[in-house]
């Protein structure tokens, strides 16, 4: 794999990626890739762009705008797109499964240590301080949206009206399905997305004078073909759950629910957690809202896309089910349903959609109705941020005094992330260390 730094403008592209070192590549970016989204956009330019030149600046910001456009985890997305521009569909299965592949397995682990040992009084000690960390990282994600979207006053009026909504109970979709409509109507010229940092023109293997590989040229019959194999691949899947555990079962209402929320969430993992949060906490009862920040602090310090936590979410889920008598059975089976749900529709959104963007470079009447979308995206974080710290400030109920202990660590985490810049990794640390003393202490 060539591990040499950027290349002069006036040296040659780089030779042609090999399938094998794409595998290797992609691993390892799936096993370092911690610090959300951002973080992980960030690396994979550093690493495709500007350090092993495979890809041009070009072609890797046009594969991160059309990502930023669909619902669900665009970075996850982004690996998928980029590896199958570079080596067709085996290229995008490849990266898109090991790029959530480790974080899949250590969360299982995490999870099944969670149910066996996170009622001990240690435990509990470790996640008191993991809490408000959690809060702090959802208010941060909220304020960091909130500075590159909010640019005018509409935006700030889909934001209050937003998070109205939530506390209204209004269904998620028609919050977004609202955004989109006023969006689309209020929009001014184009807002661009922000992206990583331009760097100046090199020599790439994927170049963008490079002739378009076979496989990107667009053809409708092959987007038909790659839709309805997507949905075959789908409706079977879930038909065949349902035939062995039958319609009512919770692994079906599994599979229907988390294909539900890939397909109306856009903004990321923090504007799916909100809707997931809602529906498995209230309306389904797979876990508390404690047992959600519980698993959202074990999702943050995992590498991988942030919307891995539903496989905790489902392993707890399904663990209660005890599957054929054995709740360990129960968990992994069904934090694998929901994983393979939540990321099914955005293989086929890349697969499938991957030609025609590769065609089309630009898409103008989108940016007003992604604009507003991001903004009631920031109301609907907000929700989830209040929700979390009840549960952290206030554990036993409104008629109980605040824990003041958790209020002043998660403002501490706050100003961390926002002033200090401090890493989500290092954080996490801090707050348990603290949150171990403090319940030492009292």
């Amino acid at each position: 794999m060539n591990t040499t730094g950027p290349a002069s403008p006036t040296h040659e592209a780089p030779p042609a990626v090999s399938f094998a070192q794409a595998l290797r590549f992609w691993f390892w970016l799936g096993c370092v890739s911690f610090g959300g989204p951002a973080a992980q956009i960030a690396l994979m330019h550093e690493e495709l762009v500007v350090r092993r030149r495979w890809i041009s600046e070009q072609r890797y910001l046009h594969a991160l705008n059309y990502c930023m456009l669909l619902p669900g985890p665009e970075a996850q997305q982004l690996a998928t797109y980029t590896g199958w521009l570079m080596h067709g569909t085996r290229g995008g299965m490849a990266a898109g499964v090991l790029f959530v592949l480790p974080s899949l397995l250590l969360l299982l682990v995490l999870s099944a240590a969670y149910v066996a040992w996170g009622q001990h009084p240690w435990g509990q000690a470790l996640l008191w301080g993991l809490k408000p960390a959690v809060t702090a990282l959802v208010l941060h994600a909220a304020h960091r949206l909130a500075l590159r979207t909010l640019k005018a006053r509409w935006l700030w009026a889909v934001t209050v009206l937003s998070l109205l909504g939530m506390l209204w109970g209004l269904p998620f979709p028609w919050i977004l399905a609202g955004a989109a409509a006023w969006g689309y109507f209020m929009a001014k010229p184009a807002v661009p997305a922000p992206g990583p940092p331009e760097t100046k023109p090199t020599h790439t293997w994927l170049d963008d004078a490079a002739p378009a590989p076979a496989h990107t040229l667009f053809s409708r019959a092959r987007l038909l073909r790659a839709l309805g194999l997507g949905l075959g691949v789908w409706a079977g899947s879930l038909g065949l759950i349902a035939l062995v555990f039958g319609p009512q079962h919770t692994l079906t209402d599994m599979g229907v629910f988390f294909t539900q929320a890939a397909l109306v969430t856009f903004g990321g993992a923090y504007a799916v957690l909100p809707y997931v949060t809602q529906a498995a906490v209230t309306e389904f009862g797979w876990l508390t809202a404690a047992q959600m920040m519980d698993g959202l602090a074990l999702g943050e310090s995992t590498p991988g896309p942030l919307i891995m936590v539903v496989t905790f979410v489902g392993f707890l889920g399904g663990h209660s089910q005890a599957l054929w008598g054995h709740p360990l059975l129960g968990g992994i089976v069904a934090a694998l349903v929901v994983t393979w749900f939540t990321f099914l529709p955005s293989f086929v959104f890349i697969l499938a959609g991957g030609p025609l963007v590769e065609s089309t470079r630009h898409m103008p009447a989108l940016n007003g109705p992604l604009l507003a979308i991001h903004a009631a995206v920031i109301g609907v974080i907000l929700h989830l941020a209040g929700v979390f710290a009840r549960q952290t400030w206030l554990p036993g109920g409104w008629h109980m005094l605040p824990d003041g202990g958790a209020l002043l660590l998660t403002v501490l985490a706050g100003w961390l992330l926002i002033k200090k810049h401090i890493g989500v990794f290092q954080l996490l640390g801090l707050c348990t260390a603290l949150g171990l003393v403090w319940q030492w202490l009292v």
